[in-house]
């Protein structure tokens, strides 16, 4: 099980990222990047039938979104946006 973030300020190296399902409208394929307990970023699958993947602005992290052809690559990308932007490599997990 994987560790669980300290308050706002997770420590990348420490815990883990995770997708929880948020379906909205029509979309199933819909999820909220959780690091704990804290939304940092979403992912969903567009009408184009690529993954879309964004970063939030969190503790002065530049935001950051772009898409890709899975959904398991669009994790790989945010997570390696959001390790960028903490100076460390940061880590996935399956879905909820």
């Amino acid at each position: 099980m994987a560790p669980q973030a300290q308050g706002t300020g997770a420590d990348m190296d420490k815990d883990y990222l995770t997708l929880k399902r948020v379906p909205t409208g029509t979309n199933v394929e819909d999820y909220d990047v959780l690091c704990g307990e804290e939304v940092v970023g979403r992912i969903f699958l567009s009408q184009a039938g690529k993954w879309m993947w964004a970063s939030k602005d969190l503790e002065g992290r530049a935001p950051a979104y772009c898409d890709e052809a899975t959904r398991e690559a669009a994790l790989q990308a945010l997570a390696r946006a959001w390790g960028q932007n903490e100076g460390g490599d940061s880590k996935v997990e399956e879905p909820c």
